[in-house]
């Protein structure tokens, strides 16, 4: 049994009111030294204990204009990455469950991406034509390159701005590791299907020959969202025989022909705002994570607002969902006690450059 597995044990017998208990008083201990940042999917029992809440986007800013010793970021392993590079150095980010990862992220790493540029180099010079802009789902050397290379992060709040910029500077883009997101940004910005093509990490040349790859204005690699891809044309189809008159919202990392059949698309954040906004009594069948739905049914249930999930399967972010109300509590009491466990620290290395492709977006959102 390895020390980390040893010294939480205690907490896994806990019940989740037991430990929300701990959770307040360690709070209340440590005060303004600390913020919670959860994402808009983390379980309820954990977003009720959140100082900060958001998308990708609005976290990566709350991090960086949060002054608290303590960041305890209820979320993925790259969003407390994300939080690190963004916030000061005197500045500690904590993961409540190292688990805590995105299948996204894990389909592009660096040693990949390496391999394509230097594919690529057998063509051209990448450099000079091609920027490579990262989704905010991807680890923090992946970033690093992105900021060593000229290129540039995104999220699926600033995904257009983005792909402009990137656009105006170099001819080409690899847009890395979701492919969803970057076609339908693409598509949005009136790029025909086939300058769009997918890069396979796996095959030789992405598996595209000299031809494709010339013609490509966008290299979407070949990654996916799991929760997001599970969704379907034919649960709109049935939704809309059923609902004629309700909406339909997606996130752009569903797969392009459910963004396409949608009403609207847009981030985490539009989806909150959105439906937020729109009048009493309507019906919305939504394209995202299941907590976030759940949340959204819950809390405009008054006022006659139906929001259902699109699948008829549950599903949710299930790497995610280990950030759970005793880790939580493990990792506060810990801090109570003077004892920091689960931190992350970017390498210097990666952090110089990742701070660079990040800030890059962040001036032009």
């Amino acid at each position: 049994m390895n020390d980390i597995v040893r010294i939480f044990s205690p907490y896994a017998k806990l019940s989740d009111g037991s430990a929300s208990e701990r959770i307040k008083i360690s709070k209340k201990t440590l005060g303004s030294r600390v913020s919670i940042l959860a994402h808009h999917y983390q379980r309820a029992d954990v977003y009720a204990h959140a100082d900060l809440v958001g998308d990708s986007f609005k976290l990566a800013k709350l991090a960086a204009s949060t002054s608290s010793e303590y960041l305890v970021f209820c979320g993925v392993h790259f969003m407390a990455e994300v939080a690190d590079i963004l916030s000061n150095s005197s500045q500690t980010v904590i993961l409540p469950d190292l688990a805590a990862g995105c299948s996204m992220a894990d389909m592009a790493n660096l040693a990949k991406v390496e391999r394509a540029w230097l594919e690529l180099a057998q063509i051209f010079p990448p450099d000079d034509f091609v920027t490579p802009v990262t989704y905010i789902n991807s680890a923090a050397d992946l970033k690093g390159f992105c900021g060593e290379h000229g290129g540039i992060v995104c999220t699926s709040s600033n995904a257009g701005d983005v792909l402009d910029w990137a656009l105006a500077r170099k001819e080409k883009v690899l847009f890395f590791p979701d492919q969803h997101l970057g076609r339908w940004t693409g598509f949005k910005k009136n790029l025909q299907m086939d300058e769009m093509v997918v890069w396979d990490p796996d095959l030789p040349q992405g598996g595209l020959n000299n031809e494709q790859i010339k013609a490509a204005r966008i290299l979407l690699w070949k990654g996916h969202c799991s929760v997001h891809q599970m969704f379907q044309p034919k649960h709109i189809d049935n939704f809309r025989k059923k609902y004629p008159e309700g909406l339909v919202i997606s996130h752009p990392e569903c797969r392009f022909e459910v963004c396409n059949n949608s009403d609207y698309v847009g981030s985490t954040e539009f989806i909150v705002n959105k439906i937020s906004e729109s009048p009493p009594g309507s019906r919305w069948l939504v394209g995202t994570e299941l907590n976030l739905v759940n949340r959204l049914a819950s809390e405009f249930k008054s006022s006659g607002k139906v929001v259902q999930f699109m699948s008829p399967l549950v599903c949710m972010c299930s790497t995610m969902n280990r950030i759970d109300p005793q880790h939580l509590a493990w990792c506060l009491e810990n801090l109570a006690e003077g004892r920091v466990v689960n931190h992350i620290k970017v390498p210097p290395s990666d952090k110089k450059n990742a701070q660079i492709a990040l800030n890059r977006m962040l001036s032009i959102s």
